[in-house]
């Protein structure tokens, strides 16, 4: 594809496309349309199946981007092709939850079979996701996924544990219904909030020491008073719902049987931190979650909830829906500011960081699904009644996704400092007659643990102290039939291929990483997992090498 404007001209279909996506669209400058592209490419690919040289002439026309910098854009995520490929593309999940459970081979006919990386099923792997281009498109996730892609019906999740906070509506609640969220106790904290004013909100969630649950655990009040603070106008939140760590599966069991909530939760952040605008930033793999948060965006704004007067108060905040492309990397905070700009979605440096110089330059606040839908309970019971939940330093309850070699895999929300096995126990403990050889705790990026660490208690301090992380909740049981080695290598190649090249360390190491892993070489394993920690720009490169590190010394996997 050439990297300039050409004579290839847009398809009748290709310029409706982009029209739709672009209606009503003004701008006085030509960098405020450049945040348009990743709706325009979603656009385009989703009515044609790829985007093609005329199609990319036409987006980049309308929105006065030069066409170098849309293909680079188009060309980095791995949900869009600027190749031809067929309408209805098959994209089966090979990662280390569905290795285990067993990957099908898919009977897809007049389709495109697309190996991908984990689709956040794996409470009912194997998983796939059928995605057909069109007017409309369709899109669906299939789990456990069979030859013939029979199954794709919404499914009530596993969910467990106790107080039920977080989880306390899913399964029980009609997500489609307003009337029904708001019967169940919604929208009474965004009330409350509205009473006793942005200042004493900000008290509460740090009275509370709620810290982030996307695995740096950040204490979210001082980010949030340091937004509220900050003098650079305007201020934005932004909810990362790009949730695209192998084994994790929590904020897409919220945002599909408890939407309001998100949207409820947003609204308080944004209240707080004197926010006007937000963006929901969610992974493009989630077909459902997206079309219940649409719903109940619009069905917020039609009951005031959002908008130009929330609640008769006075109050402006709206929140715009984003769809991520296939692109783990963009989990990373600035990787998704890059993204919703229209840029590649590469990290930034820090500093300066998020709360100074966020999406557009501006404060932003930025948290998970998961920590954002603390905040009604943090404001309806104070934070001092949320601190006493859990341990000194790790307050809350967690949510922890089992799967794997467990007997009912899915959601747990228990207290921190709840012990490991204790937790594994809840969701039925490992079935018989094979035992337990391996945990993996916190994804990909974290720890693999042997099953002498069941005692270990699930709080922030205690896995630091034990050369862990909780990171985001996963909890990965392995029993005797799993080749360890072999998990350990689909992760090094899932780290090599969502590198996103911007920085050598992690570009190069994480290529010499999965060679080095091939030769069984141990002490080359050591050495470039120090240079990727120590050099890497972001927590990409600097994780890449946790989980193969502390298997080599906890379980010997190389002879497996």
């Amino acid at each position: 594809m050439d990297l300039h404007f050409t004579s290839a001209s847009a398809t009748d279909a290709e310029r409706a496309a982009v029209d739709a996506a672009l209606d009503g669209a003004r701008a006085a400058r030509r960098d405020e349309l450049r945040h348009l592209l990743l709706p325009v490419l979603h656009a385009i690919n989703d009515r044609i199946g790829w985007i093609s040289p005329g199609a990319l002439n036409y987006a980049c026309g309308r929105l006065e981007v030069a066409p170098a910098e849309a293909y680079g854009v188009a060309t980095f995520y791995a949900l869009f092709s600027t190749t031809p490929r067929a309408p209805r593309v098959v994209h089966v999940c090979d990662d280390i939850a569905c290795m285990v459970a067993g990957v099908p081979e898919i009977d897809a006919k007049d389709g495109e079979i697309v190996r991908s990386p984990c689709l956040g099923l794996c409470d009912r792997a194997p998983a796939a996701l059928v995605v057909e281009a069109g007017d409309p498109p369709r899109a669906r996730q299939v789990a456990p996924a069979d030859a013939a892609l029979a199954n794709g019906a919404p499914v009530r999740p596993a969910v467990g544990g106790a107080p039920l906070r977080l989880l306390q509506r899913v399964g029980r609640v009609d997500p489609e219904s307003l009337d029904a969220y708001r019967a169940s106790g919604g929208y009474a904290a965004l009330r409350r909030a509205l009473d006793i004013g942005p200042e004493r909100i900000i008290e509460e969630v740090a009275a509370s020491k709620l810290f982030g649950r996307g695995g740096a655990a950040f204490p979210t009040g001082r980010k949030m008073a340091a937004v509220a603070s900050a003098p650079a106008r305007p201020h934005y939140v932004v909810c990362n719902a790009d949730e695209s760590e192998p084994g994790t599966f929590k904020d897409r069991v919220l945002m599909e049987f408890d939407p309001f909530a998100v949207v409820e939760a947003m609204t308080i952040a944004a209240y707080a931190a004197g926010c006007e605008r937000g963006f929901i930033y969610i992974r493009g793999e989630y077909p459902l979650a997206t079309a219940r948060l649409e719903h109940a965006i619009a069905r917020s704004r039609e009951a005031r909830l959002l908008g130009d007067d929330v609640m008769g108060q006075g109050v402006r905040f709206d929140v715009e829906l984003r769809r991520g492309a296939g692109a783990y990397i963009c989990g990373e905070e600035t990787a998704l500011f890059n993204s919703i700009e229209g840029k590649r979605g590469e990290p930034r440096n820090k500093p300066p960081f998020p709360v100074e110089a966020g999406l557009f330059g501006k404060p932003t606040l930025i948290n998970n699904v998961e920590t954002l839908v603390n905040l009604q309970s943090i404001v309806l019971d104070g934070g001092a009644a949320y601190a006493a939940i859990g341990t000194p330093e790790s307050a809350g309850t967690r949510l922890f996704c089992l799967s794997g070699a467990v007997a009912h895999p899915g959601v747990y929300e228990v207290p921190h400092g709840t012990p490991l096995g204790a937790l594994i126990e809840t969701a039925g403990g490992v079935p018989a007659p094979h035992p337990l050889r391996a945990i993996l705790l916190g994804g990909a990026a974290g720890s693999m643990l042997a099953p002498d660490a069941l005692s270990l208690p699930l709080s922030h301090e205690a896995a630091r102290a034990a050369g862990a992380t909780l990171g985001s909740g996963v909890v990965m049981l392995f029993d005797d039939r799993v080749d360890l080695a072999a998990i350990l290598r689909r992760i090094a190649r899932f780290f090599r291929d969502e590198s996103c090249g911007q920085c050598v360390p992690c570009r190069v190491g994480t290529v010499r990483q999965e060679e080095a892993m091939a030769r069984g070489d141990v002490v080359a394993l050591d050495e470039i997992g120090r240079a990727m920690r120590d050099a890497s720009i972001c927590g990409l490169g600097q994780t890449a090498a946790n989980v193969i590190a502390s298997a080599g010394g906890n379980l010997e996997p190389w002879s497996s």
